[in-house]
């Protein structure tokens, strides 16, 4: 029985949480505070965790961070009363593998979950790599065959996301709710733009097709770099 770890203290939120999630065929462990949660995902094992970002005791954001620097690589997911793109490209940055803004449905938390499941993996590196490509989501770094690449916060998230998922297709759609935010109602293409230009900036400069166009369907990242 897969094993969850809700760190919320909005008791009406951790509670139908919890009661969704059980209903699933998950056991549910609850904390209402950062300092609570902190030592439970670092002392009981837990294959996936439902973060808030504003927490009393100990925010969202330390938590995480403590969490990593430990070694802890349970997949997080984080949920945020804030839609400002800094707020989730911080949470990714210091690596959240997905969030959720406020409020928000049970059908999509659950299958945000479950994709996070299937991804994690026990010992996952903190350097994500794909061939001589490289992303440090803690540092914030991107570079390829030892030369550094500048990238914006946005262009970092759509990175983050796609290494993620390296080797699977991801739809626009789907990058739009994970890098900007599911209640966007602007322009998908918006995605194309940005694929675009971090094709410019990771693959162009050094002969490299990383980023594969999948007609009809949306982008692959390689896991050989391109």
């Amino acid at each position: 029985m897969p094993r969850v770890l809700v760190i919320e203290d909005e008791v009406g939120i951790a509670t139908a949480v919890q009661r969704g999630l059980i209903a699933e065929g998950f056991a549910v462990d609850i904390a209402d505070n950062g300092v609570d949660g902190l030592w439970r995902v670092s002392e009981l094992d837990y294959d996936a965790v439902v973060l808030d970002l504003m927490l009393p005791q100990l925010s969202g954001y330390e938590v995480l961070r403590r969490m990593r620097a430990a070694k802890v690589w349970a997949p997080v997911l984080m949920l945020t009363a804030k839609d400002g793109e800094y707020d989730v490209a911080d949470a990714l940055d210091l690596g959240a593998d997905d969030y959720l803004t406020k409020p928000f449905s049970f059908v999509v938390l659950m299958a945000r979950l479950r994709a996070m499941m299937r991804r994690a993996q026990r010992e996952r590196p903190v350097v994500l790599i794909a061939g001589d490509l490289e992303l440090d989501p803690a540092r914030r770094r991107c570079g390829r065959g030892g030369v550094e690449i500048v990238l914006t916060a946005r262009e970092f998230a759509v990175l983050h996301y796609l290494m993620r998922c390296r080797d699977e297709v991801v739809s626009r759609s789907e990058i739009v709710a994970h890098v900007w935010d599911e209640n966007f109602d602007g322009d998908p293409n918006i995605v194309d733009v940005y694929v675009g230009r971090l094709r410019r900036k990771i693959d162009a400069p050094f002969d490299r097709v990383a980023i594969e166009t999948v007609r009809g369907m949306g982008y692959r990242l390689h896991g050989t770099g391109g």
